[in-house]
């Protein structure tokens, strides 16, 4: 190598070539530790080309897409393993509070993120990964339950302040019922408030959803402002909103945050 990286005594690591790793892997039936491994080995941080490691450490294995997404079913044919036992294995990391696990619904498949990754390899804090966030950046959908009653309502929302009083949803010819509109506010005022946005945990901040475009194709553009009542700053943010999987079974018609786009 052409630099060195200081290592506390009782800590450390080493550069492992990847075209070795695969060589490795490919023997055989993979261990527990040579799944974990493979999994640090092709953990990626905060790289344009490769979707979602600007939120975090995530595992990509390099295929020129820059699409982390992967199946139960492509992993275990790298290890070895039937997709039983890598959904099992996978499992018990994330109960160790090694990975962090993200599976998405339908056949978009799954994206792992490495805990613990950027404070040994780098010595810098790690960072918490929010789902619904990193579905909004990668554009997959989040459904909402088919039935959202009251308490649902108060268990997703921002410290039980962001009620349904708050939300205006402005009439329009939306396909996505004016109740899951106000379930996904509430969803993206969790996230913006885990961004730090202050105006979430007011309890007398108004949201209003206008639409941009009809339901005339598979995604309707909404305008999410915050409007503070005290006259501090004000947040606008864009919405691309779509039906859910109408083939799935007993599936209702829920909305799917592709785009999130915001500004004071």
């Amino acid at each position: 190598m052409e630099y060195n990286y200081p290592c506390k005594k009782d800590t450390g690591f080493f550069f492992f070539p990847i075209a070795k790793v695969h060589e490795l892997i490919g023997i055989g039936k993979c261990s527990e530790m040579d799944v974990l491994l493979d999994l640090w080995i092709h953990g990626v941080y905060n790289d344009s080309s490769v979707q979602g490691s600007d939120s975090g450490p995530i595992v990509y294995y390099r295929d020129n897409t820059g699409n982390p997404l992967t199946s139960f079913n492509e992993l275990g044919e790298r290890w070895s393993l039937s997709k039983a036992s890598v959904s099992r294995l996978l499992k018990k990391l994330e109960e160790k509070e090694y990975i962090t696990l993200i599976s998405f619904t339908g056949k978009h498949g799954s994206v792992i993120y490495l805990n613990n990754y950027l404070s040994v390899m780098f010595n810098i804090s790690d960072v918490m990964i929010d789902k619904e966030e990193i579905a909004m950046k990668m554009q997959l959908p989040i459904h909402v339950p088919e039935e959202i009653t009251i308490e649902d309502s108060a268990s997703v929302s921002v410290s039980e302040t962001v009620t349904d009083s708050q939300i205006t949803v402005t009439k329009n010819d939306s396909c996505v019922p004016d109740s899951h509109m106000k379930f996904i506010v509430q969803k993206v005022a969790e996230l913006l408030d885990s961004q730090g946005i202050p105006c979430c945990h007011c309890s007398k901040t108004r949201y209003i959803l206008s639409p941009l475009s009809a339901c005339k194709d598979i995604f309707n553009t909404f305008t999410l402002n915050i409007i503070c009542p005290y006259g501090n700053a004000a947040y606008r943010f864009e919405l691309s909103v779509s039906p859910g999987d109408e083939s799935a079974q007993k599936m209702p018609a829920v909305a799917e945050p592709s785009a999130l786009k915001g500004g004071e």
